[in-house]
C-alpha cells in the first residue's frame, strides 16, 4: 500500500508522455525521415535509462523488504529492456521480409 503513489504517478506520467507523443509532436501526419525517427528513438531510450538509474538510485528507499539489491532490480530492468528492444528490432525485420516478397 505504501507504494501505491508510485504506481499512480508512474500510469500519469506514462499516460502523460503518450498524450504529448500523439497529441503534441506528432499531431499531422507526415513522411517520418531517418533522422526524425533517429532522434525521437534516442529520447525514449534516455527515458527508459533515467528510469534505470531511478530504480537504480532509489530501489533500496522504495522497497525496503525487497529481495534484490538497487543493483540487481537496476541490471534486471536494463537487461529486459534490452531484450524487448531486440526483440522489437526483430518483428522489424520480419515484417519487411514479408512486406518485400508481397
Amino acid at each position: 500500500m505504501d507504494t501505491l503513489w508510485l504506481w499512480g504517478g508512474f500510469n500519469l506520467f506514462v499516460l502523460g508522455m503518450l498524450a504529448l507523443d500523439l497529441g503534441v509532436f506528432h499531431r499531422h501526419s507526415h513522411a517520418v525521415t531517418v533522422k526524425e525517427a533517429t532522434v525521437w528513438s534516442m529520447v525514449w531510450i534516455a527515458l527508459a535509462m533515467l528510469f534505470n538509474a531511478g530504480i537504480f538510485l532509489f530501489w533500496d528507499k522504495i522497497v525496503p523488504d525487497s529481495t534484490y539489491t538497487s543493483g540487481e532490480a537496476a541490471l534486471a530492468f536494463f537487461t529486459g529492456y534490452l531484450i524487448e528492444k531486440s526483440l522489437s528490432v526483430d518483428n522489424i525485420f520480419v515484417f519487411v521480409l514479408i512486406f518485400t516478397f508481397f
